[in-house]
């Protein structure tokens, strides 16, 4: 990830959740807020009760290379949180993928 970074600490993650705006689609969630820097800042999150922890890191996986593949779409200057969602789990990196970018075109942080 040339233009990102990764959000690591839970109160990064706990500013994003109160002040970020916030989209959601059938499979993922995404917060985001302006962060004054010149890159992306990327947290992905998938809770328990989407599945044990093979099917949870490889959700992870999937949504940071969606990411990491279209990165160069993004604006720069965001903290963005990526919340995967219960119905996520099972699907194809094509999914996921479309998911992402529908969520990025609602937070207008890609062209249409």
């Amino acid at each position: 990830m040339n233009f990102s970074e990764s959000l690591k600490k839970n109160k990064d993650f706990q500013y994003v959740y109160k002040n970020g705006r916030s989209n959601a689609n059938r499979y993922l969630v995404m917060y985001v807020i302006d962060n004054c820097t010149e890159k992306n800042r990327i947290g992905i999150s998938v809770s328990k009760k989407v599945g044990n922890s093979i099917v949870r890191h490889r959700l992870t996986r999937l949504i940071r290379e969606s990411y990491r593949l279209n990165e160069d779409m993004f604006l720069r200057g965001k903290d963005i949180v990526v919340i995967a969602r219960a119905g996520s789990k099972g699907k194809s990196f094509k999914e996921i993928e479309s998911a992402l970018l529908h969520l990025s075109r609602l937070h207008k942080m890609v062209p249409s």
